[in-house]
């Protein structure tokens, strides 16, 4: 009863601040009082942390509130089923999908060759990209990781940086070795790359290459154009893998060029061994607040595009109005 509430009933609190209804804990007996649904929903909640408990997972509060979300959206899947799928173990800590779309999206870069995972910040897009990157190159399914992203921030600029180009590109590829950072020993790290068994690159270093036996990790690739996705994708060599991460809603390139990432979702559109897994505001896994911030940003957008909608009939009646006259 302790692991299932908390020490001090934590656990518990932040399932009553979840629901409406009562929560009476005797001993060993736990009784809800209020409506039939929500009662139903609170009883399917306990059940699953009872699982998890079972399994071995230590259950705490964003388990809890991951644990309601899922069984509030009625997705048909068991959260204790998607919070103890282990991607990675490592330094003491294992890497565990938070969310439905989440393990979807771990699953799909199992089941296929190129997998595009599209989704706010937060969400862990590129994070459950690098440790399924790892695994594979741990069980030799791969021999090498391989992970750019462009490096569109920097422009004509780059030149005036100062250093070699290395240095110039590093602040562009630091957060893909954060991600490293987090899952590989960083002693090991030098001598991988040194060996080119890891190796972090800006996009324009892989044109002319072909890529076999490799997990290869595209970041940040709304802000490719659509030449530079066709490349990217066009270097699949044989037995590799590609994941693909961006968000479309932060595209950084230059006003009016078209964003790779958003043409290739209606270019690749049903090509087998190809598969898209869109990531949502539900699925942040940072601060609660991200997710709202996604989330306010979204209605944003959409008031503002339904504004400039409603205007447009408008401007093109004064359009004909003055071809009339």
């Amino acid at each position: 009863m302790v692991s299932l509430l908390g020490s001090r009933d934590e656990l518990l609190h932040v399932i009553e601040e979840a629901f409406d209804s009562d929560i009476h804990v005797r001993g060993n007996e736990i009784t809800v009082t209020g409506s039939a649904h929500e009662a139903a929903v609170i009883g399917e909640v306990f059940d699953e942390l009872t699982r998890l408990i079972a399994s071995g997972t230590e259950v705490n509060a964003d388990a809890v509130e991951r644990t309601v979300a899922m069984l509030r959206r009625k997705s048909g899947a068991r959260p204790a089923e998607v919070l103890t799928l282990d991607i990675l173990s490592s330094r003491g800590r294992t890497i565990r999908p938070k969310t439905l779309n989440q393990k979807r999206y771990v699953d799909a870069i199992d089941k296929h060759t190129i997998v595009f995972s599209i989704g706010p910040a937060g969400t862990g897009k590129t994070y459950l990209a690098m440790a399924k990157a790892v695994k594979a190159l741990q069980a030799k399914e791969v021999n090498r990781i391989i992970l750019t992203r462009p490096a569109v921030e920097a422009g004509e600029r780059l030149g005036f940086l100062p250093g070699t180009l290395y240095e110039k590109i590093d602040p562009y590829l630091r957060p893909l070795y954060d991600a490293l950072h987090d899952m590989v020993d960083p002693d090991s790290i030098p001598r991988l790359l040194a060996a080119g068994t890891i190796e972090i690159a800006p996009l324009a270093y892989m044109r002319g290459r072909s890529l076999n036996d490799s997990f290869i990790i595209l970041d940040e690739a709304q802000n490719t154009s659509a030449e530079q996705m066709k490349m990217f994708l066009t270097r699949l060599g044989f037995g590799s893998k590609i994941v693909v991460t961006g968000d479309v809603t932060q595209v950084d390139l230059p006003s009016g060029q078209v964003s790779g990432l958003r043409m290739v979702q209606d270019v690749l559109d049903g090509v087998p061994d190809v598969y898209f897994c869109r990531l949502t505001a539900h699925d942040v896994v940072r601060h609660k607040l991200v997710a709202d911030i996604v989330d306010a940003y979204a209605r944003y957008d959409a008031a503002r595009a339904a504004t400039e909608a409603g205007r447009l009939p408008a401007s093109r009646a004064r359009r004909d109005a003055g071809r009339n006259r």
